[in-house]
């Protein structure tokens, strides 16, 4: 497969997953407060409120477990890189006091594992 084509096909499953993600949250009763959230610091996926909490979600999504669980691609880097963008949306929203959490949602073969309070920074 061509890198191009590779590329196009990672991306159409990362958009499938997240979209997954986001019906699969709204079922369970959070309230999607925003999706691929970007600034010049970083990007998150989905962005929710949970009863008290505002939760700060990455959606990992892999068609085979070939190079391993969608989990373990969340690492310390990614997760640092989540903690400043969610400072950043907090700052922007006037909600600097706000519980917050940050979670993962990991889809392989369209099943969905929903990860709460993955990491902390």
């Amino acid at each position: 497969m061509q890198i191009a084509q590779k590329n196009f096909y990672k991306k159409l499953l990362g958009r499938a997953g997240e979209k997954l993600a986001v019906d699969f949250l709204k079922k369970k009763g959070f309230k999607i407060l925003k999706t691929n959230y970007k600034t010049v610091v970083g990007e998150i996926d989905i962005i929710a409120q949970d009863k008290e909490y505002i939760v700060f979600i990455e959606v990992k999504t892999r068609s085979s477990d070939n190079y391993g669980l969608p989990r373990e691609a969340v690492d310390r880097k990614k997760q640092e890189k989540y903690y400043k963008t969610a400072t950043f949306y907090l700052q922007k929203e006037k909600k600097t006091d706000a519980n917050c959490r940050f979670d993962v949602v990991e889809i392989e073969n369209g099943q969905i594992n929903h990860i709460f309070n993955a990491f902390g920074v």
